[in-house]
């Protein structure tokens, strides 16, 4: 099928933060919202791209939504071509860094073009990247670390049908994460897959003494349990501990997961499309991961990273989230343990206008 050439008529961001039903609790304190800027890149042919950002906190969200339209405004006239728009931001922000709230940026419409790409070609994302539509296996991260609310969770989770769940940990000390971890393991049991998140929480030291005591829990994998850029650290902490140490969630582009597993700073592998660079970023991060045969899961973006997935040679685990379905009209489902995405034009992503409204 011959594609249609797509000219940037304009970008639109609107910064949202959408209130949550329950707080997340992180080691590094409670979110309570889920800040994002929604992306719209229209062309001149009449097709809307769609996309999204997500800052974690709100202080962000102004800053990152003014960016994402100045680039637009840069990028008016332009190929809407991926690849052809990376190779000019990248060029254009080469002096300023391509990393924070100007790399995501650039994710975010790396994002919304593929959609309008796909959406040109009337074929969801995942057909035109060669791949086949079909259930991808899933995870959740449960929002509560006190043991007693995360089993609860827990048995929320696996009656929706998970089959894999996380848990945040390392608000406290080692005593307080086995709590967690074997309240879950009473709840659920350990036919379960369950795994660890410390959020970069801990010092090396500390996290030398932590993984090797939770080795004997039976963990699917531990992660980031040190600083993220601390690959010296983390490789360490990984040839200490049997269970797999997962990073990459923090990763800006593939240079920093080629530094990471070159360190052997981690097991697994965890990309996450806004950090990584969209989904020319993330095509890219795949071909180190089958060179190196590191396992992949995604993180967040679950609409996206379910197409994402389906072309990696070695993925693992989606991580689904449901902070943004209240805005959007097709939503990613759970069924026996698998996400399962809608197989029309795009990616998946398309706003509900008159919630938004609502909320704006």
């Amino acid at each position: 099928m011959t594609e249609t050439p797509l000219t940037i008529r304009e970008v639109r961001a609107r910064a949202l933060d959408l209130p949550l039903s329950r707080p997340v609790q992180t080691a590094a304190g409670d979110i309570a919202t889920a800040p994002v800027v929604l992306i719209d890149v229209v062309t001149r042919e009449g097709v809307v791209g769609h996309g999204y950002l997500r800052t974690y906190t709100p202080v962000a969200l102004p800053g990152l939504a003014r960016l994402v339209y100045d680039i637009g405004v840069f990028l008016a006239g332009e190929s809407a071509a991926p690849h052809s728009v990376e190779r000019k931001l990248q060029g254009h922000f080469r002096l300023l860094g391509l990393e924070g709230l100007t790399g995501m940026a650039m994710a975010g419409i790396d994002m919304a073009l593929w959609d309008a790409r796909a959406r040109a070609a009337g074929q969801p994302l995942i057909t035109l990247l060669g791949g086949r539509p079909g259930p991808v296996p899933a995870y959740v991260t449960l929002p509560s670390m006190d043991a007693a609310g995360a089993a609860a969770d827990a048995r929320q989770a696996v009656t929706a049908g998970f089959h894999a769940l996380k848990v945040k940990v390392g608000r406290g000390d080692l005593a307080a994460d086995l709590e967690t971890i074997r309240a879950i393991r009473a709840a659920v049991g350990d036919e379960v897959a369950l795994m660890v998140d410390y959020n970069q929480s801990l010092t090396v030291r500390d996290a030398l003494e932590r993984v090797q005591a939770l080795d004997a829990e039976g963990l699917h994998w531990i992660e980031e349990p040190t600083r993220a850029d601390d690959d010296a650290g983390h490789a360490k902490i990984a040839a200490a501990a049997q269970t797999a140490i997962q990073l990459g969630e923090s990763w800006w582009g593939s240079a920093a997961m080629a530094r990471s597993i070159s360190a052997g700073a981690c097991d697994h592998a965890m990309l996450d499309a806004a950090r990584i660079g969209g989904v020319t970023g993330w095509l890219r991060a795949t071909s180190l991961a089958v060179r190196a045969k590191v396992p992949v899961s995604s993180h967040a973006y679950p609409e996206l990273s379910a197409h994402l997935m389906r072309v990696t040679p070695t993925a693992h685990l989606l991580e689904y989230a449901d902070q943004l379905n209240p805005i959007l009209r097709d939503r990613v489902r759970i069924v026996d343990g698998h996400a399962v995405f809608a197989e029309i034009p795009g990616t998946g992503v398309e706003w509900d206008e008159e919630r938004i409204a609502s909320l704006s």
